[in-house]
């Protein structure tokens, strides 16, 4: 049981203004809760015991709403990355960088992930590192694809072809064993190149694909959702409409 999770929940959102114009994307509030607390409360049913949210954009306001989540299962603590405005999500991974230091996940903070697939993703296949992913007929410019043989990871990443990509990423990673400490020293070679910041974190990943130790977890058919784009908010909300029934 993997009992550390990282939200990468710095950014603001640019693609949802004017939602997002005093307000960052993690605060979107659906059916009664904010996506973060959707968040922890998934991954808190998922046996998760400490979660480091990394903020950026109006962090005063997620540090507010942490402050307010009395939850016995977890102990969460926010950890300010200042150069959300000019770093990509890989700046993110290298602020939180010294608390990988055993088994962890990474979620993306605008992907509300069930309590089932959180289960799903605790189940240890083997693999040092283990890339979440579903599949659909085809795939968009804005879809992180993946390519795959078997569960082995070959390639990711949003550029891939329509003849490589046979399953996009979700944004909900595990790092387990080796895969804590070569992702981490990754992270800290990738960071100290000129375009390192450009970067998403998942560029990195790409990067050790070759060394074989990359998998992927299939969440085919599970229930999920990615709030990216204004249109996205109707899809999410029939989600966690669901959830919170339940």
């Amino acid at each position: 049981m993997i009992e550390h999770a990282i939200l990468l929940s710095a950014g603001q959102g640019s693609r949802m203004l004017p939602l997002t114009a005093e307000r960052p994307k993690c605060l979107i509030d659906f059916s009664g809760r904010t996506l973060l607390e959707w968040q922890i409360e998934m991954l808190a049913r998922g046996g998760v015991r400490h979660i480091d949210v990394v903020t950026g954009f109006m962090t005063d306001m997620v540090d507010d709403v942490v402050a307010q989540i009395d939850d016995p299962r977890v102990t969460i603590t926010t950890r300010f990355n200042p150069f959300f405005k000019v770093a990509d999500n890989l700046g993110s991974c290298w602020i939180v960088r010294e608390q990988m230091t055993q088994d962890f996940l990474i979620l993306n903070g605008d992907t509300l992930v069930s309590e089932e697939i959180v289960r799903t993703v605790q189940e240890d296949r083997g693999w040092p590192i283990a890339v979440t992913v579903d599949v659909k007929p085809a795939y968009d410019s804005d879809d992180m694809k993946v390519e795959r043989e078997g569960e082995r990871l070959v390639h990711i990443g949003k550029t891939l072809t329509a003849a490589q990509s046979n399953a996009e990423s979700i944004g909900f990673l595990a790092f387990r064993g080796e895969g804590v400490e070569l992702f981490r020293e990754t992270v800290r070679k990738a960071m100290r190149t000129p375009e390192g910041v450009q970067h998403w974190y998942l560029k990195v990943i790409d990067s050790i694909a070759p060394t074989g130790k990359v998998g992927t977890v299939s969440i085919e058919g599970q229930e999920w959702a990615e709030v990216d784009f204004l249109n996205d908010i109707e899809i999410a909300t029939a989600l966690t409409d669901r959830w919170a029934s339940r």
